[in-house]
This record gives C-alpha cells, structure tokens and sequence, in this order.
C-alpha cells in the first residue's frame, strides 16, 4: 500500500515539476534547454527524491543545464510544497536519464541493419 502511495506522489513531483520547467522558471540556461522530466523516485521516507530528466544537447550542455536545476532545487521544493499534499515536500536531486538517447541509438544500429541487409523485416514465426 505505500508503494501505491509513493508512485502516485511520484507522478505527481514529475507533472508539477514538468509545468514548472516549461512555464515558471526564468534562468535562461533552462528555458533554452529541451528539458523532459522521465522519471521521478522519492525515498519511503518521503526526505529525498532523485528526479531523472532527459537534456538534449552537448555533454557541456547538459552539465550547465543539471548544474542550474541543481541551484534552482530549492525553489522547485517549495512550489511543489505548495501543491503536493503530504507533511514534507523531499529534497530534489537531479541526475541525466541517458536511457532517451540510448533507444536512439539501439533504433539506428538496427535501421542500420535492416538496410544492409543483415536484419529481416519479418519477425520469426513462434512454434
């Protein structure tokens, strides 16, 4: 039953912080940036929250970008305080999920594949 509760919280973190990123934050280094938040995974405890987000961009890009979500996670905690309906709002941490740009990648080697004719289109038939 707490883990119905916390994938809920959770999926409520990602939506609000998702509006936050695209409507309310003013540092340039952000609204720049194509952002998406993927994923949101907050301790039983409620204390803390990793918030997985995907930055499309250069690596140097994309350390800038986590760099200023970092600073801004204090007034992301509040706004999502302000919303969230439990008796403590966690502490963001945010880390890049890389797992966008590695089914991008898995989908070209295959493309690949396909079009020297390594890789047949047709699945095979199950027994």
């Amino acid at each position: 039953m707490a883990t119905h509760r916390i994938e809920r919280i959770d999926g409520q973190i990602q939506r609000e912080l998702s509006l936050l990123l695209r409507q309310k934050v003013k540092d340039s280094r952000i609204q720049e940036a194509s952002i998406s938040v993927t994923k949101v995974k907050t301790a039983p405890d409620l204390k803390t929250a990793v918030v997985y987000v995907s930055i499309f961009g250069s690596d140097e890009e994309k350390k800038e970008v986590l760099a200023a979500l970092q600073k801004a996670s204090g007034y992301f905690r509040s706004a999502v305080g302000k919303i969230l309906k439990t008796h403590s709002t966690p502490a963001f941490t945010f880390k890049i999920d890389d797992s966008v740009e590695y089914g991008m990648h898995i989908d070209s080697i295959l493309k690949d594949l396909h079009e020297s004719g390594q890789v047949s289109e047709e699945l095979p038939e199950e027994e």
